[in-house]
């Protein structure tokens, strides 16, 4: 499970052979959702309304290296690393 971002306490990951829609984790503490990249939104899971705030702000500037991540590990290959929320 690669991690491919960190900011404020908020691990990003993607994980290999997941199933559609595109989306990723982000985990703060013991919470974790599943954020659908396209369109933007919480699938699954529980996360503050802080910690969803600044995980769909990131996920909004960064929305098409998602995509293009997702891809890369749908075929077997490393993703890249995405900057951070500042």
């Amino acid at each position: 499970m690669p991690q491919i971002s960190q900011f404020f306490g908020i691990s990003i990951y993607m994980y290999y052979d997941e199933h559609n829609p595109p989306h990723f984790h982000a985990i703060y503490g013991k919470n974790e959702g599943q954020i659908g990249i396209s369109p933007l939104a919480l699938i699954e899971g529980k996360l503050s309304g802080r910690v969803l705030g600044l995980t769909m702000e990131w996920a909004a500037l960064h929305q098409k290296q998602l995509l293009e991540n997702w891809e890369l590990m749908r075929n077997d290959n490393p993703p890249r690393k995405i900057p951070p929320l500042r």
